[in-house]
């Protein structure tokens, strides 16, 4: 008979982020195998209180309650207990022959949402080759080659890295091999993995487990040029703003400090980060740029926003840079166009809900 299982999930929840927060290790890998005794299903540890407790930690490092080392390490300590569950033998399952590759995009970090899902497929018995974080695509191509998977399962948290995302998917396909995407990068209701071609969405784990199992992947058509899908591409706005990164951010960080005087009394951490700040605005105008969404840049600068203002920065420090960086792109109309439109968005949105839209903006700290 199975032990009657004595606490609710929030409970859970609870316990394990008092002991991540904590920094506790032992404590943490303690509720997981203790709800394990006590009959959760291993599948439910994972998705209802492991990767509960790593949205959490997400949402807490937006809001300035705990430090990019204390989410660095909390996510190692996540990363660990789903390892612990793993090798619990009433956590294996058998195999019935069905195949998939699951990792992250190249330049994707965040590897612990592939590995949920990961280990969710192997619980309901398929052998799973997890590749884990930034998987050169070509590394990729060349597995799919000698191992022949069903299927591929694409993670990524960050819009900025959808361009490698459907250059990897067309690949995949090239090969062969149907490609189903999940993690925040594919924006709202997944618009993104329709708009660059991925045989299916999933998202979260749990859906994309029973989607799988529900009718499986087609193999693809012949493969066709990534082009074709985003037509808008042919005018080079993305490739030229890209490229141009580096001396835009050193142009706009050179001009902030008239055009926002308090600059000039930053300490060199606080220049270092804004510095980081502008590369990461172009990264997602460049994003924005590529899928021809604006308003994936003005979720992001939403995001930014109340970021800034958890950190004590005035949010309408981003609205000279904004200004700046149209200046210097003046000639690139969509480019341009999305600068207005966030500039906008900024103005007239109230900077206390948007953080509710991170996960589709950026992701937690990297």
């Amino acid at each position: 008979m199975n032990p009657v299982i004595v606490c609710t999930p929030r409970q859970l929840v609870t316990e394990m982020w008092d002991a991540v927060l904590a920094l506790d290790e032992s404590a943490a890998l303690a509720v997981v195998l203790r709800a394990l005794d006590d009959g959760w299903e291993a599948e439910s540890v994972l998705l209802d209180v492991i990767a509960a407790v790593q949205g959490r930690v997400g949402e807490e490092w937006a809001a300035n309650r705990i430090t990019v080392a204390q989410e660095h390490a909390a996510t190692a300590i996540s990363e660990r207990a789903v390892a612990a569950l793993a090798r619990q033998p009433h956590a294996l399952a058998s195999t019935t022959g069905r195949r998939i590759t699951v990792a992250c995009v190249d330049g994707e970090w965040h590897a612990l949402p592939a590995r949920l899902l990961a280990e969710v497929l192997r619980l309901r018995e398929w052998h799973v080759d997890y590749l884990g974080a930034q998987v050169p695509t070509p590394h990729l191509i060349a597995h799919l080659h000698r191992t022949g998977p069903d299927a591929v399962a694409l993670s990524s948290s960050i819009p900025t890295r959808l361009p490698a995302a459907h250059a990897t998917i067309t690949a995949c396909q090239a090969a062969g091999v149907p490609v189903m995407v999940g993690g925040a990068a594919f924006g709202p209701g997944g618009q993104y993995a329709r708009l660059l071609g991925a045989d299916a969405w999933a998202p979260d784990a749990r859906t994309a487990a029973d989607d799988l199992a529900r009718r499986p992947l087609d193999r693809p058509q012949p493969a066709h040029q990534p082009i074709d899908d985003l037509p808008h591409l042919s005018d080079q706005e993305y490739t030229l703003v890209v490229r141009a990164r580096p001396a835009l951010v050193r142009t706009v960080f050179t001009g902030l400090q008239d055009a926002y005087p308090a600059m000039r009394g930053y300490t060199e951490g606080q220049r270092e980060r804004t510095a980081e700040d502008l590369s990461h605005i172009v990264e997602f105008l460049g994003a924005a740029l590529y899928t021809g969404d604006v308003e994936l840049f003005s979720r992001f600068l939403l995001w930014t926003a109340d970021v800034l203002n958890a950190r004590g920065v005035p949010a309408h420090s981003l609205l000279p840079a904004l200004d700046l960086l149209g200046r210097e792109l003046k000639d690139f109309p969509r480019a341009a166009g999305m600068l207005r439109a966030g500039a906008a968005r900024l103005t007239c949105t109230p900077l206390t809900a948007s953080a509710s839209a991170s996960a589709s903006a950026s992701g937690t700290a990297e």
